[in-house]
Formats: structure tokens, sequence, C-alpha cells
């Protein structure tokens, strides 16, 4: 089976994304509940028994607070970075892999390459997935696109890309200064003009699918996202806008024709 990928919810309230191929699947992140996970998973005809493992990009609550319980009670091996661990006590995990230099590693036929980001996070880390011939980028939680962001995600056959805020809405809205300041900086999220440069950079085309993700419910709306990113969904064969109490249901990734 090619590879496939879905989405428990992408948000601040919590996010959970589902790579699939064949018989394995890796949840990245989990800032559900344990009875939250398995019902939204059992929406997409899984249960946690189905992971292979599970990998976390970094350690705030909404991509971290469920993984250490989902883990413990099924066995579920836990793959993160070395700063993520020592950044929050999570308790004993059943069996731990640190991802040491954001070295590429295997999970059963995924292949997996960690890039580092630039977050206010210990050691914040997105994912690039490559699969019987196909591959996807998993890319949020970054307050700018480096060049070396752009290497590795430039040539992806489906993305999952922030556009967090529209900058307007959070000068305007209710957060405080701080936070106003964290978000909209060089370590916080993608604006929705951050997300639609850097597709224009590296270019879409060879997209199957675009997926905008982790939109704030507070600063930012679909409209004003779909808005910002119309250039760009023009030109991908399927672009859609994940939400936090649905996410996404399975899109599969077809095998690039060489």
């Amino acid at each position: 089976m090619a590879l496939r990928f879905a989405s428990l919810g992408s948000g601040s309230k919590g996010n959970g994304t589902l790579v699939a191929s064949g018989d394995h699947c890796l949840l990245v992140d989990c800032g559900f509940t344990i009875k939250e996970t398995e019902r939204r998973m059992a929406r997409l005809g899984l249960s946690p028994s189905d992971l292979s493992a599970i990998l976390v990009t970094h350690e705030h609550s909404d991509h971290l607070s469920g993984v250490a319980p989902l883990a413990r009670k099924y066995g579920v091996p836990v793959y993160m970075t070395p700063g993520t661990l020592r950044a929050r006590d999570i308790g004993k995990l059943p069996r731990l892999h640190l991802i040491e230099g954001h070295q590429p590693f295997s999970v059963a036929d995924i292949h997996v390459t960690p890039v580092a980001v630039p977050h206010d996070a210990r050691e914040a880390a997105q994912f690039v997935f490559r699969s019987r011939g196909s591959s996807l980028g998993l890319l949020t939680d970054l307050g700018t696109v480096t060049p070396h962001v752009e290497e590795f995600f430039g040539d992806c056959d489906a993305l999952l890309l922030e556009a967090n805020h529209d900058p307007q809405m959070l000068a305007q809205g209710p957060y405080p200064p701080s936070l106003k300041r964290r978000v909209g900086g060089a370590y916080g999220h993608l604006s929705n003009q951050q997300a639609a440069g850097f597709l224009q950079r590296v270019g879409c085309d060879q997209l199957q699918h675009l997926v905008v993700a982790h939109i704030s419910e507070k600063n930012n709306s679909v409209a004003l996202a779909r808005e910002a990113l119309a250039d760009a969904a023009e030109r991908v064969a399927n672009c859609i806008f994940a939400c936090q109490q649905q996410g996404f249901d399975w899109l599969q990734i077809d095998k690039r024709d060489c």
C-alpha cells in the first residue's frame, strides 16, 4: 500500500498526524488524552495498538501531552531529540529512541529524516518521510523558513504546511504583547504570507497534496489562509485546510513517475 497520511487534529488545542505505509503506522505528536486519541484514531479506522512508533517534534503541550500516557498504555516506541527529552519531565517510556544529530532513521519501510527548525523549543524537529517511491513533508511550528528547511522540504510529493496566523489579526487579537511577539517572531509560527512565500520559492507543481495546517482559531481564519495561498493552491492537485476538531481523512501519495 502506498504512503498515506491523516490528521487527528491540528491546532493549539492538540496535534497528531498519522503516517502509514503497508502494515506500519507512525503517529507524529500527540496532544490529546488517551481516550480522545483512541476516539480520533477509531474515526480513521485504527487503534493505538496499530502504531509502530510515536515521533515527537518538540515539547509544547499541544504536541507532547498525550505521548507518554499513550506510549505506556500501548507499549509504543517513542522517538525524540535529546533536547526535547530534557525539556519536560514526562516520566518513564517503555522504549525510547533518541534522534541523535538529526540523523535519518527507519521504522520498518518508512524512512524518516528529522530536520532542525527555528522554534521556541529546546531542540525542535520536523520530518520528511519516504516510502515506496513517494515522500511526505510535515512542516509546522517554526518561525522562519531557513535555507536548510527549503533544502529538505522543497521536493516533497505531499506537504503538510503551517499557516498559523494573519499578522493583522494577531496584532489586533486578544493575546498579550509578549505572546504576540513570540508567535510572530523568528522562533514562533509561520504566517499565511510566510507559508505562501515558501511555496513560491520552492515551487509546488510537483505536490499531489498540500494540507494547510495549524491554523490559529484566534489569530487566523480559513478564509484568510485560503486567500493568501490561492496562487499555490491553484497549482496543486489537491489542497485542503486542516481543522482542530476533525483534522483530515486519509490522503494517499502515489509513487512518483521517474
